[in-house]
């Protein structure tokens, strides 16, 4: 949203009713869209998290757990918050959506904001009422493997969040109206499959909100902006290539 300021007294003092109206428009019809990412990026974290959380006699779990967990909860919030959100959970998506020209780059901020506190709110809640200590092991945490570089790592991530990122692309793409059915079904499974193929390298995160939450409460910041840089990288370069390199070749076609 674009607001020009006036350059003289009288001018302002009748254009800050309109703008503050204005402001107050915006604020009204977007809340929902907010507190949509809020709650369903906090429900991820909350339920991915879940699924790391070591039994009673601290044995590990299950390794499929976590990578289904966070699949099923990707599909939950979709079917439940799409229409409201985008449920994008995500702010390298909410990145590639701006670039992509479905989300205004205000609008996205707020997005961010709420995906990130989204994160910390669910892995808080996790702790509070987990009887285990998760800080010590760094239950959640998403970090490179041994002998895992900072570089190789930051490869994994942008691989990984580039299949995410065409994913999107493609869903968004009008020439695909006609393939919308099952969207949540997809995205569930496809992170659930990158999560399997990617999880023993880097935990495979994809999604710098996901990471955040865990990091914060555990304090765990090594190779943190790993999580941060290889999705945003996805996000800009693969949707710019998908809207003016795959799109162009199709229409072509």
């Amino acid at each position: 949203m674009k607001f020009t300021l006036p350059t003289n007294g009288v001018a302002n003092d009748s254009a800050s009713p309109k703008r503050s109206r204005a402001v107050l428009r915006w604020c009204s019809e977007k809340w929902r869209a907010v507190l949509g990412e809020l709650i369903s990026t906090s429900l991820l974290v909350l339920f991915g998290c879940m699924a790391c959380v070591p039994y009673e006699d601290g044995a590990a779990p299950v390794p499929g757990y976590a990578p289904l967990a966070f699949g099923f909860a990707v599909l939950f919030n979709i079917q439940a918050f799409g229409h409201i959100s985008g449920a994008h959970m995500n702010p390298a998506v909410s990145v590639a959506a701006v670039v992509w020209g479905s989300l205004s780059p205000a609008l996205a901020v707020f997005y961010i904001i709420a995906q990130c506190c989204g994160s910390i709110l669910g892995f808080g809640l996790l702790t509070w009422f987990t009887p285990l200590p998760l800080e010590p092991d760094a239950i959640c945490s998403t970090l490179p493997r041994t002998g895992v570089s900072d570089a190789q790592a930051l490869v994994v991530e942008i691989a990984l969040s580039a299949a995410l990122m065409l994913l999107n692309c493609a869903v968004w793409d009008p020439v695909n109206g006609h393939l919308q059915d099952g969207v949540p079904l997809k995205f569930g499974f496809v992170i659930a499959g990158l999560s399997f193929a990617g999880a023993h390298f880097t935990g495979a995160s994809m999604n710098p909100a996901r990471s955040l939450g865990p990091a914060l409460w555990n304090g765990s910041w090594e190779s943190h902006w790993v999580y941060w840089l290889g999705p945003i990288i996805s996000g800009v370069v693969f949707t710019l290539l998908y809207k003016h390199v795959l799109t162009k070749r199709k229409q072509e076609d």
